[in-house]
């Protein structure tokens, strides 16, 4: 037992012996770089050649040196933060744009061992401590909520990142301009989502916002008009050619068939029978009645389902498209 621990003393000590040893060498090398072997001169970097140059005699010590840095270029703090890809990037969804750290909700150690009762008690107790230190103020513990609330609707929609991004942009311009008075948080929250999806062509018709949202829709219609007036949103009428991919994707409907709902829609608005018309409930006759002339098999309850307007809607409209189109023969 003891010539055991003899020989792994010795096999340690030779361990150490070797680093050492390895360390010198590396000082004295590092040493002997930083002067000019001809005149002792200082030695300088260009990066640009990636040479080591003297000073004094000029000679070229090293060169073909590594470039160990990015490979990016940054000419002001704010680019060098938008193309640096340390750490995770910031965000407008969250209220302190990503910058604070997170205690995770995993009861489990860097190993991935249970933590014991007295530990995850105390690790609810920093989670509690974490998310009071987090929301300093009224303003923050308002962002966090309404930022939440569009994430949670934005997910119920289908909406892509970017439309969260630029709700969550609208939200914080109406919160510093100091909107929010006499206003629910909700309310904002859902007229800042519902401005966002139609200016990123992505449009969602009242019907659809208010069902995912905790605000009755006279509510959501007059916040929306305040908040786009307020801070002077251009937002275009919303296109019922935009509503199109989306109804017949839930429908099943082949290119042929959406390809046609396009066209009568254009032929609509060429005859100018759009005017003062619901997009949502044009775009829902156009893809009935391209589901009929490609003969395809969508009835009018199915189409009112996924479009959410109701079926005499859909019939008055689709004869309006078709005679518009020159095959009212159809109707």
């Amino acid at each position: 037992m003891s010539d055991t621990r003899t020989r792994e003393q010795d096999e340690t000590e030779e361990r150490t012996r070797r680093s050492e040893s390895v360390s010198e060498a590396e000082t004295e090398e590092q040493s002997e770089v930083q002067s000019c072997p001809e005149c002792s001169g200082n030695l300088v970097t260009d990066g640009a050649r990636g040479e080591t140059v003297c000073a004094d005699c000029g000679l070229v010590v090293d060169e073909d040196s590594i470039d160990r840095g990015p490979e990016w270029r940054a000419f002001d703090s704010a680019e060098r933060d938008q193309k640096s890809r340390v750490g995770a990037p910031t965000t407008n969804l969250m209220h302190d744009k990503g910058l604070s750290t997170n205690i995770g909700w995993r009861n489990k150690d860097a190993y991935g061992n249970s933590l014991s009762a007295r530990q995850r008690e105390q690790m609810q107790r920093l989670r509690t401590w974490n998310e009071r230190f987090r929301t300093r103020d009224s303003k923050e513990r308002n962002l966090k909520q309404a930022l939440g609330e569009i994430d949670r609707m934005a997910s119920a929609l289908g909406l892509p990142e970017n439309v969260r991004e630029t709700a969550s942009v609208i939200y914080r311009r109406a919160l510093a301009e100091d909107l929010l008075p006499g206003r629910s948080i909700e309310g904002v929250a859902t007229a800042a989502l519902y401005a966002s999806a139609r200016q990123a062509g992505t449009p969602r018709s009242l019907d659809e916002i208010e069902r995912v949202s905790r605000v009755e829709k006279m509510e959501l219609t007059r916040t929306y008009r305040y908040v786009v007036r307020e801070l002077k949103l251009e937002i275009e009428p919303a296109d019922p050619e935009q509503y199109v991919p989306r109804f017949a994707s839930d429908l099943d409907l082949s290119d042929e068939a959406e390809r046609q709902a396009r066209q009568l829609l254009k032929n609509a608005k060429e005859a100018a029978i759009h005017s003062g018309k619901s997009p949502v409930g044009l775009a829902a006759a156009s893809v009935y009645a391209a589901a009929l002339l490609t003969n395809e098999k969508v009835t009018q309850s199915e189409v009112s389902d996924v479009a959410n307007v109701s079926e005499v809607t859909i019939r008055n409209r689709y004869k309006e498209l078709l005679e518009a189109d020159g095959a009212g023969l159809f109707a």
